[in-house]
């Protein structure tokens, strides 16, 4: 039986006053507790969607997934690497930190594209964090 994707109720992503995101706690803890079946919705949701809150919920999903044991994980990267080129900082941390912990092989490259991309040209603006150290980190750890 398929499980009903729910909207998202609450997102509070980070400003320059408070550097974390909140995501709806009822939204994620339904998905976690669905495990493999919620996976075709974070696909589609990563595949279809270009609300970078909604984008970062799902990777979050997906990442509290991987700790949480859940199988198949890495096979939401073909829906998670539209992601790779975007400028978002709050995207490219999500993206690493779940890239981190599923070490999918084809996630490397892009992440080293990522962060030179990032040297090279640096936010204009000053962001509430930086998201090289969190694609570093994901570099570092393939690399282990």
């Amino acid at each position: 039986m398929a499980i009903t994707p729910i909207q998202t109720t609450y997102i509070k992503m980070p400003t320059k006053s408070g550097e974390h995101t909140e995501f709806d706690g009822v939204k994620v803890l339904y998905y976690l507790n669905k495990r493999e079946e919620a996976l075709p919705i974070l696909y589609d949701t990563l595949k279809t969607s270009k609300d970078e809150g909604e984008i970062c919920e799902a990777i979050y999903i997906a990442d509290r997934m991987v700790e949480n044991g859940v199988k198949g994980v890495d096979k939401l990267y073909p829906a998670l690497s539209l992601h790779n080129d975007t400028k978002s900082p709050n995207v490219q941390t999500f993206l690493a930190g779940v890239y981190r912990k599923t070490k999918v092989p084809d996630a490397f490259g892009p992440l080293v594209k990522i962060l030179i991309q990032n040297s090279i040209n640096p936010p204009k603006t000053p962001q509430p964090f930086d998201p090289n150290e969190e694609i570093g980190g994901a570099i570092l750890e393939y690399l282990a």
